[in-house]
C-alpha cells in the first residue's frame, strides 16, 4: 500500500478504507448495548461555524425547547444529524460542544443564512455532504468555516439581515417606503416589539442599518424572473441587533401604513418614547398601543454578517478522482423544490381564476385614502397581517394606533414579574432575542 506521503494518488475507495482503519484503531471498544457512539476525548477537536437554511413552516421554531414541542425543532434535527455523523458526542448536550446560534427564529419563520458555531472532531471531512445526506430536505447545510476558539455565532455577529415578503395588492408602497426611512439609525423600539418580562429588559435602543421595501427581483442584485412575474415585494431590514419579535411588529405597522390606515409618521410617533427622542414629534408615547404583529410565514433571516476575516465560508474539498459535478447535487435538489412550489402557485392561481369566473369577487380592497371606481370611500376595509392573512372590518370601526388605550409601562410589567417570582430588585438577565 502507498505511504502517507502519496495520499494524493490514492483512489476514493482506498482513502475511505484507510480512514475506517484509523478510526478502528483510535476508538475505544464499545460494549454491546452501550448508548455511547464515540468518545470525544479520543479525537482532537476544532471549532467551526455552519451556515444553513431551513423552511420554518415545517418546524416548531429554531431552538431546542426543554419542555419539547409538537413539531420538531431545526436545532434538534441538526444536532441529531451531527451526532449520527459522529461529529459530536450526542450524549453531551449543547453545552458539550459549546453550541451557539446567531439569531433565534420562532415557529413558522425561515432562514436562508442561519449560523451556529460549535466544536467538532477535527478530522477534515466533507461536512456539508455528510450532514445533508442525513438531514431532511427542508434543512440544508450550505457551507462551513473554520473559526477562532473565541468565535461566537451570536456575539461575533456584526449585523443580522431579515427579509419579509409581501404582495403589494391594495398597498401604497410609496407610503411604506416613507415609513421605512424613519427606521434608519438608532431609536427606541419599545413600542415595536413584544415585551417579555422574564428578560427584564430596560434598554430598547437598537440601530437599523437598512430599511427599504422593493420588488423581490431587485432586492439582492440577482435576477429572479419567477418572482418578477408574481409581483412579490420584500422588506429588507438589517440591524446590529433586534428585540423580541421586532421585525414582525415593524412589518405590522408598515402594512397598516400601506393599507392607508395609518400615516407614515406613525413610525416616528411610536419611537418618540421620551422628550426629544424623535424630531418633529410633540406627543410622547412611553407605552405601546395594542396591535397584532405580522404573520411569521413570510419572514426570513436572510444573512448573519460577520466582520471581515472572521469567517471563510467554504464547501467540501473534492476528493481525488471524484467528479466536480457531484457538488451540484444539492443545488439541483433545491432547484427541484422551487419548481414544485411554482407548480403549486400556478394551481392556486387557477383556483382563484375559476372562482372569479363564477362571480366570487369580494368588494375592492383599496387603501383607505383611496376610493373605489365609483368614486366612493369603501364601507369595509381589509386589515392586512402579512402572509395573505386579512381581517375585514367596517371602515368606521378602525381605531388609529395612537388613539388606542396604551398597554402598561414596561417597568410595571417587569416589577410584577419579579414579585410573582419572589425576587427583589432588578434581575440582571437582560438579553436580545430575535
Amino acid at each position: 500500500m502507498s505511504t502517507p506521503e502519496t495520499y494524493g494518488n490514492w483512489s476514493r475507495e482506498d482513502l475511505i478504507a484507510r480512514l475506517v482503519l484509523l478510526e478502528n484503531r483510535t476508538l475505544p471498544k464499545i460494549k454491546p448495548g452501550s448508548s455511547k457512539l464515540w468518545q470525544p476525548r479520543s479525537f482532537p477537536r476544532r471549532k467551526i461555524a455552519l451556515k444553513f437554511c431551513y423552511s420554518g413552516w415545517e418546524y416548531g421554531g429554531l431552538a431546542i425547547q426543554p419542555e419539547g414541542t409538537p413539531l420538531p425543532t431545526v436545532e434538534g434535527e441538526l444536532y441529531n444529524a451531527l451526532g449520527k455523523a459522529r461529529l459530536i458526542d450526542p450524549d453531551a448536550g449543547l453545552e458539550g460542544c459549546a453550541w451557539q446560534r446567531c439569531g433565534r427564529t420562532d415557529r413558522g419563520v425561515s432562514a436562508a443564512g442561519q449560523v451556529v458555531s460549535l466544536w467538532i472532531r477535527s478530522a477534515l471531512l466533507p461536512y456539508v455532504r455528510m450532514l445533508n445526506r442525513i438531514l431532511p430536505l427542508t434543512i440544508r447545510v450550505l457551507a462551513w468555516s473554520p473559526v477562532a476558539p473565541d468565535f461566537s455565532a451570536r456575539f461575533s455577529c456584526a449585523s443580522r439581515y431579515y427579509k419579509y415578503f409581501f404582495h403589494p395588492d391594495a398597498l401604497d408602497v410609496d407610503a411604506m417606503q416613507d415609513a421605512c426611512k424613519r427606521l434608519l439609525g438608532t431609536h427606541d423600539f419599545r413600542n415595536l416589539h413584544k415585551h417579555d418580562p422574564a428578560k427584564q429588559l430596560t434598554a430598547f435602543e437598537r440601530t437599523i442599518l437598512r430599511a427599504e421595501v422593493v420588488p423581490v427581483e431587485s432586492s439582492d442584485g440577482y435576477p429572479h424572473q419567477v418572482d418578477a412575474r408574481t409581483g412579490m415585494w420584500v422588506l429588507n431590514l438589517e440591524g446590529t441587533a433586534f428585540l423580541y419579535h421586532q421585525v414582525r411588529h415593524i412589518m405590522a405597522v408598515l402594512l397598516l401604513v400601506g393599507a392607508g390606515l395609518e400615516p407614515p409618521s406613525v413610525v416616528s410617533a411610536l419611537m418618540n418614547t421620551a422628550p426629544g427622542a424623535e424630531p418633529g414629534c410633540d406627543t410622547i408615547h412611553a407605552c405601546k398601543p395594542p396591535y397584532q404583529m405580522a404573520d411569521g410565514l413570510p419572514l426570513m433571516l436572510w444573512d448573519c454578517v460577520y466582520p471581515p476575516g472572521t469567517v471563510s465560508w467554504q464547501l467540501d474539498e473534492i476528493a481525488p478522482g471524484e467528479p466536480a459535478s457531484s457538488y451540484s447535487t444539492q443545488y439541483e435538489i433545491m432547484k427541484s423544490i422551487l419548481r414544485q412550489a411554482q407548480v403549486y402557485a400556478a394551481l392556486d392561481a387557477h383556483f382563484l381564476r375559476a372562482a372569479r369566473i363564477v362571480g366570487h369577487v369580494p368588494p375592492p380592497s383599496v387603501p383607505r385614502s383611496a376610493t373605489t371606481p365609483e368614486g366612493l370611500a369603501p364601507e369595509s376595509i381589509a386589515v392586512p397581517f402579512g402572509g395573505g392573512v386579512y381581517r375585514r372590518i367596517e371602515a368606521a370601526k378602525y381605531v388609529p394606533l395612537l388613539q388606542r388605550p396604551p398597554l402598561e409601562h414596561v417597568e410595571v410589567v417587569n416589577e410584577r414579574w419579579r414579585e410573582r417570582k419572589g425576587l427583589t430588585g432588578r434581575v440582571p438577565v437582560e438579553a436580545d432575542d430575535e
